[in-house]
């Protein structure tokens, strides 16, 4: 794997934008019942999962803080139940005009960066396109960032999950780990490593 530059939080910002643009393209011609199509999230439809995406980029800290306490501090289901809730609340054409306005924001959750909410975007945006049968392309920039910031995650053990093996991308400059080679796009890569199953 040939070494890239480190990329600037600006061009990070940038292709998070590009992402969300993207996503909106997808989702805009969508009938309202593919909305609650099953996701490859667990428990979450398309519906939740635009929802999820809409609210990392607005969440401040007291407002999360007091939502932590009342779910006893967990976290993962926090996440899960706030999403479906604000889906709930609020119509397909209602999601898509809130993603519209994320777009150019630069928010990030505390403890997180910018890397995060490209990662986020990246592997749910496939969440939502693959159930629906979307070929729904990743930019190399964003593809890769995505492929290392999962592997280096503590939250998803890829390196423990996959040791052994040589993960490879067919279409851009990526490979980790070490063994036996498993070639794959960046997008496949990107699903295995993330615990998806895709078929």
């Amino acid at each position: 794997m040939t070494s890239q530059p480190t990329p600037t939080a600006d061009q990070i910002w940038c292709a998070v934008a590009e992402e969300r643009a993207a996503l909106l393209a997808l989702l805009e011609p969508l009938p309202e019942t593919a909305w609650d199509t099953r996701s490859l999230c667990a428990d979450w439809r398309v519906r939740d999962v635009v929802a999820h995406l809409i609210l990392s980029s607005e969440v401040r800290l007291p407002r999360l803080l007091r939502e932590l306490i009342r779910a006893r501090g967990d976290i993962h289901g926090l996440i899960r139940d706030s999403s479906i809730a604000h889906a709930e609340q609020h119509s397909a054409t209602e999601l898509l005009a809130q993603l519209r306005e994320s777009v150019p924001v630069r928010f990030t959750p505390f403890g997180t960066g910018p890397i995060d909410r490209l990662m986020d975007l990246v592997v749910h945006a496939q969440d939502i396109a693959i159930p629906l049968g979307i070929d729904h392309p990743v930019p190399a920039f964003a593809g890769r960032l995505a492929l290392e910031h999962v592997w280096g995650m503590r939250d998803f053990r890829a390196q423990r999950r996959f040791r052994g093996r040589r993960l490879m991308a067919t279409d851009l400059d990526w490979a980790a780990g070490s063994g036996a080679v498993t070639e794959a796009r960046a997008v496949e890569l990107l699903m295995l490593i993330t615990g998806r199953t895709t078929g």
